[in-house]
């Protein structure tokens, strides 16, 4: 195992492994070879440059879901690759910008195309399809919920001809599956969609929410693309974020404080929820990177003045004292991307764990970005 305890850095920190990812990335090349898709990281789950720069050689290109994640996308690249946008926030004052900046996009709505095709020139369209079906118990992760802003209805498609200009479908609908089954579901109800307009479609994309590299029976998969690219002559396309950096990120934090409050033994960290908002959004607790089995029970807490800033209840062998480091892991994907300063407290320091063990630090949150962000002019 990894000994993340054993570097030298202040906290609170991320810190991204280099060699995980890597793994993942060549996952997911390995899978695309096999099968005949083409892979797009989804950078909304972590946008650093370094990660963009390494992912280059496994990518066919990226997904983006605003105007500056194109802008960043298309700088990495360096005018090569594809880029591939869908969003509900497509504004009109941005589609001649992103009609330079992306090779794809899925309109969100058919008011959205309607508005807007006309703007978009040079971009091969598509549109996101709501296939209408939910895998997921929670409906904050569903994108097929009740009155879901995420797509078109299908069965409005199936009802209408599309129009002569739309190239492409885009199709996401699940959170975090390590199995085929709804993927294999999905595409089955596709089947009429894609048939009835198999003559103008040129591309498919799945989407994301797949974590592929953790996915056993990656056969199913291989042969389900193959299918699509015979049956429909379809470029096939998969846009996973979170399967390529969720493992790869880690987050390292310091105990400041501890006390008993109504019985329960509470650790203060020295880092908060607010550095990975999704802990509190979806009231889940990180896993510890030295998970242990004691029967000491610890509530872990955030240093802000958030009364739900928790982590979460763990068992330890012994309590955590003041100075102790406390780990957390799989917290690369969502976590600096929604990370915000709280009360003022600086964001973490960011480390890059290179192939060699070697660590560097690549960011650093400084009070003069602070003071940038909320300073106020002089009147005049």
């Amino acid at each position: 195992m990894l000994n993340i305890e054993a570097l030298a850095i202040e906290t609170p920190a991320m810190v991204f492994d280099q060699q995980r990812l890597e793994n993942n990335l060549q996952s997911l090349l390995d899978l695309k070879q096999a099968s005949g898709c083409k892979l797009l990281y989804s950078i909304k789950a972590l946008s650093l440059s370094k990660v963009l720069q390494i992912a280059l050689p496994y990518v066919d290109g990226f997904s983006v879901s605003s105007l500056f994640e194109a802008r960043l996308a298309r700088q990495i690249m360096a005018g090569k690759g594809e880029i591939h946008l869908t969003t509900p926030g497509l504004r009109e004052n941005e589609c001649d910008e992103l009609s330079r900046l992306c090779t794809h996009i899925s309109f969100n709505s058919l008011s959205q195309q309607e508005r807007m095709e006309k703007d978009l020139q040079g971009v091969s369209l598509g549109l996101r399809v709501n296939p209408k079906m939910s895998f997921l118990d929670d409906e904050r992760y569903d994108p097929c919920r009740l009155g879901s802003k995420l797509g078109i209805d299908i069965h409005q498609l199936e009802r209408q001809v599309l129009n002569d200009d739309i190239e492409g479908l885009h199709c996401h609908n699940v959170f975090s599956v390590i199995d085929t089954v709804p993927l294999l579901r999905t595409v089955e109800r596709l089947q009429r969609l894609l048939s009835k307009n198999a003559a103008q479609l040129k591309w498919i994309n799945l989407g994301g929410g797949y974590l592929f590299p953790k996915i056993k029976k990656k056969q199913t998969f291989i042969q389900l693309v193959r299918q699509l690219r015979r049956d429909f002559d379809l470029d096939v396309y998969i846009e996973p974020g979170k399967a390529v950096v969720n493992d790869a990120g880690f987050m390292i934090t310091k105990v400041i404080d501890c006390f008993v409050s109504d019985e329960k033994m509470l650790a203060i960290l020295d880092s908060s929820v607010n550095h990975h908002p999704e802990i509190f959004e979806y009231q889940k607790s990180p896993d510890l990177y030295y998970p242990e089995t004691g029967e000491k029970k610890v509530m872990l807490v955030g240093s802000s003045c958030l009364a739900g800033d928790i982590f979460g209840e763990y068992f330890f062998r012994k309590e955590p004292k003041i100075g102790d480091r406390i780990i957390f892991c799989n917290v690369g994907a969502y976590s600096l991307v929604k990370a915000n300063r709280f009360n003022g407290y600086a964001l973490p320091d960011v480390y890059w764990l290179d192939g060699n063990n070697h660590c560097d630090l690549i960011s650093s949150d400084e009070y003069s970005y602070f003071l940038g962000y909320w300073r106020q002019l002089p009147y005049n």
